[in-house]
C-alpha cells in the first residue's frame, strides 16, 4: 500500500491561524492574573502546550489562577476567534486533494478542535471520530501518546503514518511515535527565529506553504 496510509493533522498552527489569536488572548488574561507575559513570548513559551500543562506551570511560578481558568479563557474568547479566525491558505484545497486516510490530533480541548474546524469551513473533511485531543491520552505532546493513540484508531502502523506538525512539541511527539514528520511553517507565528527552532529538532521536511503539501507526499517515504 503507498505511503502514508494515514496523515496526522495537527490543528492549531496548520490547519487554521489560530496560534497568534490564542497567544495574544493568552497572554492578556495571564497578565490581568499576575503573570506577566507578552503575545511573543507566550508563543515562544507555551505554543503545542495542552491548556492543563499551561496552567500548571503558571501556578508552580507562585501565580494563582483560578479553577475556573480554562472555561473563562474559552467563553471569553468566542467572539474574537469567530471575527478572526481563518483557515490556513491552501488548506481546503489540499484537503480536497488528498485521498488517504486522514485525522487531526490537537493539544486542545476535543470541543475546540471542532469548533476552530467549523468556523473555518474544514469541519467536513474529518469524521468526527476522527477527531483526536490531548485529552484523551495519559500524556500530552512532546509524548508520542496522542499520535500512537490516532494510529491505533485506524489500525496502522505508526512508520505508516506522516504528521504535519508546526510546533517543535508536536515535531518531537511525532518523531518519538517513529512516524514521518513534516514540520509546517505556514502560520502568521511562524517568524524566521520560530523556523530555526523547528529546524533545530532535526526533522527532515519543513514546508511553507500548504498547496505544496500533496507534492511532497508524492516523494516522501516512510520512517525507517
Amino acid at each position: 500500500m503507498a505511503f502514508p496510509e494515514l496523515i496526522i493533522f495537527d490543528c492549531d498552527g496548520v490547519l487554521v491561524d489560530s496560534e497568534m489569536i490564542a497567544n495574544r488572548l493568552l497572554a492578556k488574561h495571564l497578565t490581568k492574573h499576575g503573570f506577566k507575559i507578552t503575545t511573543k513570548g507566550s508563543r515562544n513559551r507555551f505554543i503545542g502546550y495542552s491548556m492543563a500543562k499551561i496552567i500548571a506551570e503558571v501556578r508552580e511560578e507562585g501565580v494563582k489562577l483560578p479553577d475556573d481558568f480554562e472555561l473563562f479563557l474559552k467563553q471569553s474568547d468566542q467572539t474574537t476567534f469567530a471575527a478572526e479566525l481563518k483557515a490556513i491558505p491552501g488548506a481546503f484545497d489540499t484537503l480536497s486533494q488528498l485521498t488517504q486516510n486522514k485525522c487531526v490530533a490537537s493539544s486542545g480541548a476535543p470541543d475546540k478542535i471542532c469548533k476552530n474546524l467549523t468556523l473555518t469551513n474544514l469541519i467536513n473533511f474529518f469524521q468526527p471520530e476522527h477527531l483526536f485531543s490531548a485529552h484523551m491520552v495519559k500524556n500530552s505532546k512532546p509524548a508520542p501518546d496522542l499520535f500512537l493513540h490516532a494510529a491505533n484508531h485506524f489500525d496502522i502502523k505508526p512508520k505508516n503514518c506522516l504528521v504535519i506538525e508546526d510546533t517543535t512539541l508536536g515535531i518531537q511527539a511525532g518523531l518519538a511515535a517513529n512516524m514521518t514528520v513534516f514540520g509546517f511553517a505556514g502560520g502568521s507565528h511562524c517568524d524566521l527565529a520560530y523556523v530555526q527552532r523547528l529546524n533545530e529538532t532535526g526533522v527532515k521536511t519543513i514546508f511553507h506553504h500548504m498547496n505544496e503539501l500533496p507534492a511532497l507526499i508524492a516523494n516522501s517515504a516512510p520512517a525507517v
